[in-house]
């Protein structure tokens, strides 16, 4: 589950201090997917690193399965983020590496016990199975894509994050990659928090959240 208690977020230029999040009160039950939405600059990505642990609130609480991450030491954090997922826009595929190896990294890295045959169920599963020895440059964006959330999804994570993950695929692609992504959080009881300008896209979560102002509807 994710709460998030009062949270206040300012950035400040110089003598100008700019409220980014204003005082905001959220509850995800486990398990959820959920959309956020709103205009570029209202605070989508603000809110996704809160949780990520990459920023601290200027005040109030954010609380990950019963974990105070705003409260994390340095040390802390770095451990907390080992164990969730984040599938960026850019992908950030790791241009040395096969494609096998780009999957298996982060869960290698942390310790996540994962057998040869979860990583070609999970490949399968999302078409990539047969892109297993090759080079990430050698990838469709789509592919790329796949390679970043089967890196996400191998590290069994309970929380994923995802920060506009179909920006750069034309819309059927982008609506293949959000319908694996979807059904594979759904499968392992995955929250997924997902940032999308697409109000078609989102419609298609569970849940649907707007920043406006500062401020967070649903």
């Amino acid at each position: 589950m994710i709460e998030l208690k009062n949270v206040t977020f300012q950035r400040t230029d110089g003598t100008d201090k700019r409220t980014i999040l204003d005082n905001i009160t959220l509850v995800i039950e486990r398990a959820t997917q959920v959309a956020l939405l709103g205009d570029s600059g209202s605070g989508k990505s603000t809110l996704l690193n809160l949780l990520a642990g990459l920023l601290t609130p200027n005040s109030g609480e954010v609380i990950v399965n019963n974990q105070t991450i705003s409260t994390l030491t340095m040390q802390q954090l770095a451990y907390y983020r080992r164990t969730i997922g984040i599938i960026f826009q850019q992908y950030q595929l790791l241009s040395p590496l096969t494609v096998k190896d780009n999957i298996t990294f982060q869960a290698r890295l942390n310790k996540v016990d994962c057998s040869e045959q979860d990583i070609q169920q999970l490949s399968q599963r999302l078409g990539i199975a047969h892109k297993l020895n090759v080079l990430p440059q050698q990838l469709s964006g789509g592919e790329q894509q796949r390679v970043g959330i089967a890196r996400a999804i191998l590290n069994r994570p309970k929380l994923l994050l995802a920060d506009e993950p179909t920006g750069n695929l034309d819309a059927q692609r982008a609506q293949e990659v959000l319908e694996l992504l979807m059904a594979l959080c759904h499968e392992r009881d995955i929250n997924l928090v997902l940032v999308t300008h697409s109000a078609r896209l989102a419609s298609q979560l569970s849940r649907q959240l707007v920043l406006k102002d500062g401020k967070l509807y649903d």
